[in-house]
């Protein structure tokens, strides 16, 4: 691998990944996201509702050491950095939860980037993205999942491109209270659900006889 590429690589995974080095201060992230990933802030108004209590306790959003990254390589070519063709990161996520009818329901945002590799080239890029939300203790509980299958194009001349998706329905039964704040929602690329495709090819038309 070149260092041009390693120096590329390094700095883009530190940017990404270190947005997520104080996950608990969800707040913060989602005041600075919420622009472009959730949209203007509701009206004054809508805050006086009243099926929208004033204040929820919200679950916060981690990725797990060594999840951040995806690398995908050439196909059926061995695992390395000269065989990659595509680096995946985690980067910024944010979350909003409402209450309602004894269920929780979770709207969470997930921006990254595809990183063109040493083998990459142009074209359309599937990443297997799952959200978890556990019950952290001794013992960890898994209380729900969602899986997404994310296609990114890369066009040509690009070695850099972002993708962003938000997951508008994870939800579960509300806990009875002080157990929701031992809730986290963990965010990892899940390549053994649904293999990470480093390219499409087009199906060959079929000739008319």
């Amino acid at each position: 691998m070149s260092a041009a590429f390693t120096t590329r690589i390094c700095a883009a995974a530190a940017i990404m990944v270190g947005s997520l080095s104080h996950p608990a201060s969800a707040e913060s992230i989602t005041d600075k996201m919420n622009s472009w990933l959730f949209g203007p802030p509701a009206q004054d108004n809508a805050t006086t509702n009243a099926n929208t209590p004033a204040e929820i306790d919200c679950p916060g959003v981690e990725v797990r050491q060594g999840a951040s990254t995806l690398a995908i390589s050439a196909p059926g070519a061995e695992a390395g950095p000269m065989n990659m063709r595509y680096q995946v990161t985690i980067g910024q996520t944010a979350r909003e939860c409402a209450a309602l009818g004894g269920v929780m329901t979770m709207k969470v945002g997930v921006q990254g980037r595809v990183l063109l590799g040493p083998a990459g080239g142009p074209g359309q890029v599937d990443l297997p993205l799952r959200m978890v939300v556990v019950q952290e203790g001794p013992s960890p509980k898994p209380i729900a999942s969602k899986f997404a299958k994310l296609s990114v194009s890369v066009p040509p001349g690009q070695t850099s491109v972002p993708y962003m998706h938000i997951e508008q329905d994870l939800t579960f039964p509300m806990p009875r209270p002080g157990v929701l704040e031992s809730y986290v929602v963990y965010v990892v690329f899940d390549p053994n659900s649904a293999p990470a495709k480093p390219e499409r090819k087009q199906k060959q038309q079929q000739k008319k006889k």
